[in-house]
């Protein structure tokens, strides 16, 4: 079956093009690559879940926080873990409170007259139901459907994998006690991993699938220079060379994008104009998180990176 040549309208959003969807994005502070910009706007235009991998730092989750901001639809992010289960991620019973219900209708006599089944009938029933982030986005309803954000999934088990599976399927989840719940718009779904694991096959086949490398070059200085526009134009790209030296050096955790901007906003903070060894040194921790990169870096030789970073910088300006 082809697809309809009609203009796509994602609930009053209009995506007739890559060229909307780009310019949605740079409009809600995220300047993507043509190979994001793509990805998004398949997803949207098709329908499908968008399954986001890469390294940690890159803007997999902003993406998703950014497409809810372009949209003006609620956010609902679930973040993954290992051990999470249905009653974390889809929906709970607030037990205090059924607790609570059940002692006052023992002390008002109501327990006894209404009966066993039509007191767990009163128990079980929807004004005890705690919709977590799943439910909640399947029985929202706005008129703008939420972004559902599943972060970092490659931490979560396998069961609960096959479970989302289920759920992406039919967007629908039935709960024993009430019914099952579907959802009468789709949410965008964004999914996040940092590849600690393999996630089945059986659930990236489901979604459309996109790598996020970390930006080049010219585009993590433009990415420094709308987050930080305080920062002039020389310093953001010897920040963005020394970061990419940076992650030339094989470091446990090569530094992403968020330590780049953290950077270029403490040296705007220190009234730092351009880069020299001393600086540094004094300000590594605001950009690598781990003594073990810290002393790889300095064995490497802080001053080449930096000499580099000032090369290329000033041939930037």
């Amino acid at each position: 079956m082809y697809p309809s040549r009609r203009t796509p309208t994602l609930w009053g959003v209009t995506v007739s093009s890559v060229t909307d969807v780009r310019a949605g994005l740079q409009a809600n502070g995220y300047l993507p690559d043509d190979g994001v910009t793509t990805a998004v706007y398949l997803s949207l235009s098709l329908g499908r879940p968008l399954f986001l991998e890469g390294e940690a730092g890159v803007g997999k989750t902003e993406l998703a926080k950014t497409i809810a901001r372009w949209r003006g639809a609620p956010l609902i992010r679930l973040q993954c873990y290992e051990g999470i289960d249905i009653s974390q991620a889809v929906y709970d019973w607030d037990y205090s409170r059924q607790l609570l219900h059940l002692r006052a209708a023992e002390a008002s006599g109501e327990a006894k007259e209404a009966g066993t089944t039509a007191l767990e009938n009163q128990l079980y029933s929807e004004r005890f139901l705690v919709k977590r982030a799943i439910l909640r986005a399947i029985t929202d309803e706005s008129n703008t459907p939420p972004v559902l954000l599943i972060d970092e999934i490659d931490r979560a088990d396998d069961e609960f994998e096959a479970y989302l599976l289920e759920v992406l399927s039919d967007f629908q989840v039935t709960i024993p006690e009430i019914g099952t719940y579907v959802a009468k718009q789709p949410p965008v779904v964004v999914l996040t991993s940092n590849r600690t694991r393999d996630v089945h096959d059986a659930l990236k086949r489901r979604c459309l699938y996109h790598w996020v490398e970390h930006p080049d070059f010219e585009r993590e200085v433009s990415i420094v220079r709308a987050k930080v526009p305080s920062v002039d134009v020389s310093l953001a790209a010897q920040v963005a060379a020394a970061v990419g030296s940076l992650r030339a050096m094989n470091l446990y955790k090569p530094p992403g994008i968020a330590e780049t901007i953290d950077w270029a906003t403490a040296l705007g903070r220190l009234g730092t104009s351009v880069l020299d060894e001393s600086v540094v040194e004094a300000t590594l921790g605001t950009v690598l998180k781990y003594k073990e990169d810290h002393d790889r870096v300095r064995e490497l030789g802080i001053a080449a990176m930096v000499k580099q970073a000032l090369d290329r910088g000033l041939l930037h300006g």
